[in-house]
């Protein structure tokens, strides 16, 4: 079997995160916005467990030359006609799907003002491969289309890039959520933070404001502890993380039950009064925060968070005894916070 190119999208900031994952599988080729593009000479079905990626695609074709015009798109429709189709669904197989999909739909986007749609970029190439492959084609003009087979197009200047997502539904659709909460994580941003947390065998790590469970079951670490002020996201919390070994408890993070230095690792996503508001002692003294954090932390241990105004917090965790060593921009659904790494001045 020839080598595989594979596409990994990621949130933006989390590229390089994602390759060092994606390195125990292949060759990463390149890292671009949101992409990180690696070649894989066996296949298996390890590419659906990575952590760090929204979705993972196998490589169909990349077409130059897509310039504003609708006209275009014939270009495309083109390319997407020379693909070997089943060969590339096959491959898909391969890599672990192991969905049969009746339907075939398209998803795409595109960088910059065009004259023509999404809707008109995904009919140009998801009529021509619905023909090669015998499936029905659903255009998502009408609505989200039911589970299928699913292909990815982007156009970023005069390139676009044609891709076949290899699992039936994206990665970043954890089956360990069934319930969730307003702020809730996205989960491949909560992985890309474990990352850079490293937290090693027997570590203990916390998440005070774990809201429905994100941080803690992701890492999967044997004794995690998920604490929150509301009742409800430990509720929820609970009913995701059922069988994984995950202590929940309800606690307020101005006030943290545990002793002095009894926490290795902090991964967490603070509430700020952004999508939920902050309770209990931080309600009136969002201070106490990082006093409690610099209280809890053990000498050597590390924090990662997510923080939006990152300046005004780091003052304030400067107050604390805490410092930064590593600062990521990223972007998520419109919002622009950083993971900031911390650990205790002189640790």
């Amino acid at each position: 079997m020839t080598t595989a190119r594979l596409l990994a999208r990621t949130v933006r900031g989390a590229e390089t995160l994602a390759a060092q994952e994606i390195r125990s599988l292949g060759a990463v080729d390149r890292i671009a916005h949101r992409e990180v593009w690696w070649t894989c000479d066996t296949p298996g079905p390890e590419v659906l467990d990575l952590r760090c990626a929204d979705d993972v695609f196998l490589v169909a074709a990349e077409v130059g030359g897509i310039g504003r015009a609708k006209a275009d798109l014939r270009l495309l429709a083109k390319a997407a006609a020379a693909v070997d189709a089943a060969a590339l669904v096959s491959r898909r197989a391969a890599f672990g799907a192991v969905d049969r999909p009746s339907t075939m739909d398209v998803s795409a986007s595109f960088l910059g003002r065009r004259n023509f749609t999404r809707y008109d970029l995904e009919d140009a190439v998801g009529e021509p491969l619905a023909a090669a492959l015998g499936l029905p084609y659903r255009s998502r003009r009408h609505g989200t289309p039911p589970a299928g087979l699913t292909w990815r197009v982007t156009v970023a200047d005069d390139r676009a890039v044609l891709a076949l997502r290899i699992a039936g539904r994206p990665l970043h659709r954890r089956d360990y959520r069934r319930a969730t909460r307003p702020g809730a994580l996205h989960p491949p941003l909560a992985a890309a933070m474990l990352r850079l947390a490293d937290p090693g065998p027997g570590a203990r790590l916390l998440d005070p404001f774990c809201g429905s469970g994100t941080i803690p079951l992701e890492a999967g670490t044997p004794g995690a502890v998920g604490t929150d002020a509301d009742p409800a996201a430990i509720a929820a919390a609970t009913a995701n993380g059922a069988g994984r070994g995950v202590a929940w408890a309800v606690a307020d993070a101005g006030r943290l039950p545990f002793r002095a230095g009894a926490v290795d690792v902090v991964v967490t996503n603070p509430p700020w009064d952004r999508q939920v508001r902050a309770a209990g002692v931080l309600a009136a003294r969002p201070h106490r925060f990082w006093h409690e954090l610099a209280r809890v932390l053990a000498p050597t241990g590390r924090a990662v968070l997510l923080l939006p105004d990152v300046d005004d917090h780091l003052a304030r965790a400067a107050g604390a005894g805490l410092r930064p060593v590593d600062r990521r921009p990223v972007s998520l659904f419109g919002r622009h916070p950083e993971i900031v790494t911390m650990t205790r001045a002189g640790g």
